[in-house]
């Protein structure tokens, strides 16, 4: 495994639409393996390929509860319900976080890193790090759906 180079806005790969994963190689498999250490060295709790420079339809999450570090192709949400508005941030956006409107819960069918179909559900963090990873998947950035962009650090009045 290694760690990539994490792809920083405005590069043009974030804006693309990434390409179905359909052949399940030993280079994809270590992609997600790659992708996860990329992730965990920066102290993400996702990642897509889209962010180390490559337009296959993998993500890697690992929000650090139960469900533990997740290795999807071809992910896709087939059912979510309920809202949760609030901030959110990007490994390949840094020093910035959005308020952003998502789903409260999802759940996301995929592939594992042997071919074999799984779905997953999960509401709060765990939900909303599958949608913002697959949004990257569709060259949609947190900043385009966000109601608020800010500094870190400079956190707008939320009116609490």
């Amino acid at each position: 495994m290694s760690i990539r180079l994490i792809v920083k806005e405005p590069d043009e790969v974030l804006h693309k639409v990434a390409k179905e994963v359909t052949k399940i190689t030993p280079n994809v498999q270590k992609l997600l393996d790659d992708m996860a250490e990329t992730m965990y060295d920066a102290d993400g709790v996702g990642l897509a390929a889209p962010q180390v420079g490559i337009l296959k339809r993998l993500i890697v999450v690992d929000v650090g509860d139960d469900h533990g570090l997740i290795k999807m192709i071809n992910p896709e949400i087939v059912s979510s319900e309920g809202e949760q508005f609030g901030p959110e941030g990007c490994l390949s956006i840094p020093g910035y976080n959005g308020d952003v409107r998502r789903a409260e819960t999802v759940t996301v069918k995929g592939l594992d890193r042997d071919g074999k179909e799984f779905t997953v559900t999960g509401s709060g963090l765990f939900a909303r790090a599958f949608q913002h990873e697959i949004d990257h998947l569709n060259g949609v950035l947190f900043t385009d759906l966000a109601e608020k962009v800010y500094e870190i650090g400079a956190e707008p009045n939320r009116g609490k």
